[in-house]
């Protein structure tokens, strides 16, 4: 190998590790990432329901392209957390579920998104 190109692969292999250091840094010291929004789908639903002061489970299933199912369970887990609240209700004889986003909820979506922020940033800006 050519004394140059020996010296540029050095250079490289030294700056890729102070690269790695500085990211697993910046990492540390941002408070942990919230895992429960940080889901696509909860985090889908969470950002519809900011958008909206409420929607029904068929407009938000709609919304995030989820089956049934899924929508529910990743909707319960937000509910149980207290980010989103549900109220069921009749219109008519047809059940009715409409969700909204909590005061908690705006929070934490507020949180994770500072935090996102903040990672971009850092990363951009080392």
């Amino acid at each position: 190998m050519a004394k140059s190109a020996l010296k540029t692969s050095t250079r490289r292999q030294a700056a890729a590790p102070r690269a790695a250091r500085s990211a697993r840094a910046s990492a540390a010291a941002a408070p942990p990432l919230d895992r429960l929004i940080h889901e696509r789908l909860r985090l889908g639903i969470v950002s519809a329901l900011a958008a909206n002061e409420s929607l029904t489970f068929s407009d938000l299933k709609n919304l995030v392209d989820s089956t049934d199912g899924n929508l529910s369970v990743h909707a319960r887990k937000l509910e149980d957390a207290g980010y989103i609240s549900c109220t069921k209700s009749f219109a008519g004889r047809v059940p009715k579920t409409e969700y909204k986003l909590t005061t908690t909820g705006r929070s934490a979506l507020d949180n994770y998104l500072n935090h996102m922020e903040t990672l971009i940033q850092k990363m951009r800006n080392p």
